[in-house]
């Protein structure tokens, strides 16, 4: 069985997709094809469902994906052992990351690591589905790292470094009734049509929660997939919204208030699946974090 083999089986199975499988293995589709015909026949079992529609995985696919990310990792740290001691770093580091990302300069921070090490393949993905499709794509070993927001405690699986933890303000229009206020409860809001991220975001998750424990039921109006932009919606007068007050801006037209009576905060982290050892690139983006970490602390008490 080649190693080889097993990295062309994984990437079938991330892609659900043979031409795009061998678009990210820079190989011609043919060579995909014949490598996974010839570990069909080695393990005398298929491992796909190919149709003209889709690719699936079948049942012995589906066992053999968890042993073969495990082998390509060991094999990984194999090189990474000896590319240490020659001084280099190589190999590809999937990283997944929300759509908003405002305390984290990411292209700064990627760009520093390019310099550093540019022998490694970074592969930036952005999420659709928010925090929690970021973590699936972790425990199924489809990413390496990922900067995103959980609500609570992390999955089983996942390894969580929280940068930022922001409280959760209500973002009214300057003209709402409750505007004049000092604070607001979820009680006065749970009537009001609301502006929030689809299920799976972190503030959404945290919102939810928040009156679930309240015994409160609210109507979300809009989904917007973007953080950044949903208090303009706000602003527009389509809806009151529950937001890390990161994302809310500054401008007229906006109350922010705090909200009593329930403590909702907003975190936001960069996580690794815990279950597997993280390779030396891995390894190196973390380091750049905390340092990253480090210079930001400084600048602000500087500034303070």
């Amino acid at each position: 069985m080649e190693l080889r083999h097993l990295v062309y089986f994984v990437t079938v199975a991330e892609e659900r997709n043979f031409s795009r499988a061998a678009e990210r293995l820079r190989v011609v589709q043919s060579g995909v094809s014949a490598a996974i015909r010839s570990l069909e026949r080695e393990l005398g079992a298929q491992l796909f469902d190919r149709s003209s529609q889709r690719v699936a995985l079948t049942d012995a696919g589906s066992a053999l994906l968890p042993a073969a990310r495990a082998t390509i990792d060991a094999a990984q740290a194999a090189r990474d052992a000896v590319d240490e001691v020659r001084g280099g770093l190589r190999g590809t580091l999937r990283i997944g990351t929300l759509i908003s990302v405002g305390f984290v300069d990411l292209p700064g921070l990627l760009g520093q690591f390019r310099a550093e090490h540019p022998a490694v393949d970074l592969r930036l993905r952005a999420a659709p589905t928010g925090s929690a499709g970021l973590a699936r794509s972790l425990l199924d070993g489809e990413l390496d790292v990922a900067f995103l927001s959980l609500a609570g405690r992390p999955p089983t699986g996942l390894s969580v470094r929280v940068l930022v933890a922001e409280p959760i303000v209500a973002v009214l229009p300057a003209a709402h009734r409750l505007a004049g206020r000092a604070a607001v409860t979820l009680a006065d809001l749970a009537d009001e049509p609301f502006v929030d991220s689809p299920p799976g975001y972190g503030n959404r998750t945290e919102v939810d929660r928040g009156f679930a424990a309240a015994g409160l039921l609210r109507r979300v109006a809009l989904e917007v997939a973007d953080i950044a932009t949903v208090a303009q919606y706000v602003r527009n007068g389509l809806g009151v919204a529950l937001l890390p007050r990161f994302s809310v801006g500054t401008g007229a037209g906006l109350r922010t208030l705090p909200v009593t009576g329930a403590r909702l905060r907003w975190t936001f982290g960069v996580a690794t699946g815990s279950a597997r050892r993280p390779s030396a690139a891995v390894r190196a983006l973390l380091d750049l974090v905390d340092a990253h970490r480090v210079q930001a602390s400084a600048s602000e008490a500087r500034a303070g």
